[in-house]
């Protein structure tokens, strides 16, 4: 016998000029600017950058949510066009600041706030996220692509500084890994939990499909702990499969984790031990550590996205170096 649903059409869905944003366009950072913040590792990897542009070898860039809350997203889209960074993959919560942002101009709310009054993410604006998810599935599009596709057919009144808009434009990828019921979009009547998962997997396989050139390429993720790793993982996973078929290997690139866990001037290069609660850190073990034994390098940057990303922006991109 079939288990009682939740009824979405119970919910009260408000106005988003009704909610109380935590930030607006004032985090937004210029695209190209030297901050001050200096790390030798960066300039390591913007080395290995221009290396791979010019041997046509994939360099993705992973990022969690909070990469875009810190108004880093135009250092992100001179990168693209460029053409240092050929592919950006997200979760969720990046994907949903991206559009609230194209959008109002404004993003985040107080969880604390907005749980206690039964509201938080119950905005009826934020839902066209999933209009553009529905639409874009509907016709062949992936996640990421839908998304910036509707922001930019819809003229969002900030889409300059959207990194979905910009792949969209600029005919570059950019995914979105989310698992359903993790993102505020999900609670609302008009999600499609057939057109998520179509969406997101058709995003997986472009994804996977990335990873196919990674040889001699770089893999960076900037503060996703979770969905960063697992999903490089598989996708990788599906790459080296194809590639030891046809004789070839990947296994000769380098990869970077920006994060605050206090892990510089240790060997990340080995995967701790279970003992050590640091071993749950999969950007160690997976990204820095086993994906990279067979001939690849790895590093790790403790620091805030607001410095780490424009600092590579300009190692890459500043006093003509492009």
């Amino acid at each position: 016998m079939p288990f009682a649903m939740f009824d979405r059409s119970r919910l009260n869905l408000l106005p988003l000029g009704e909610r109380i944003h935590d930030l607006d366009l004032s985090i937004m950072q210029a695209p190209v600017q030297d901050n001050g913040y200096r790390h030798p590792t960066i300039d390591i990897l913007a080395e290995r950058i221009r290396a791979a542009r010019e041997k046509s070898a994939n360099v993705t860039m992973m990022l969690g949510g909070h990469v875009i809350r810190a108004g880093v997203a135009p250092c992100m889209i001179a990168m693209m066009e460029a053409g240092y960074i050929t592919h950006f993959a997200m979760n969720g919560a990046a994907a949903i600041h991206d559009f609230e942002l194209a959008l109002i101009g404004a993003t985040t709310e107080s969880v604390a706030k907005y749980i206690s009054e039964g509201q938080f993410g119950l905005w009826k604006e934020t839902g066209l996220y999933n209009d553009a998810v529905n639409e874009g599935a509907r016709d062949g599009l992936g996640f990421g692509e839908s998304l910036g596709r509707y922001i930019e057919e819809h003229n969002f009144p900030y889409k300059q500084y959207s990194l979905l808009a910009a792949g969209y434009r600029n005919q570059a990828p950019v995914t979105v890994h989310v698992g359903v019921g993790c993102d505020i979009v999900h609670e609302h009547p008009n999600a499609d939990g057939a057109r998520i998962g179509e969406a997101t997997y058709r995003d997986f396989l472009i994804y996977a499909h990335q990873m196919e050139s990674l040889e001699n390429g770089v893999f960076m993720d900037f503060g996703s702990a979770v969905i960063g790793p697992e999903v490089y993982l598989k996708a990788l996973a599906m790459a080296r499969n194809v590639a030891h078929q046809e004789g070839r290997r990947i296994v000769h690139f380098t990869t970077a984790v920006f994060d605050l866990l206090e892990l510089e001037g240790k060997n990340v290069h080995e995967a701790p031990p279970k003992s050590d609660p640091r071993y749950y850190f999969r950007p160690w073990k997976t990204i820095m550590a086993r994906t990279v034994a067979d001939g690849g390098e790895s590093f790790y940057v403790q620091g805030v996205h607001k410095d780490t990303v424009p600092a590579l922006s300009w190692a890459l991109l500043g006093e003509g170096k492009a």
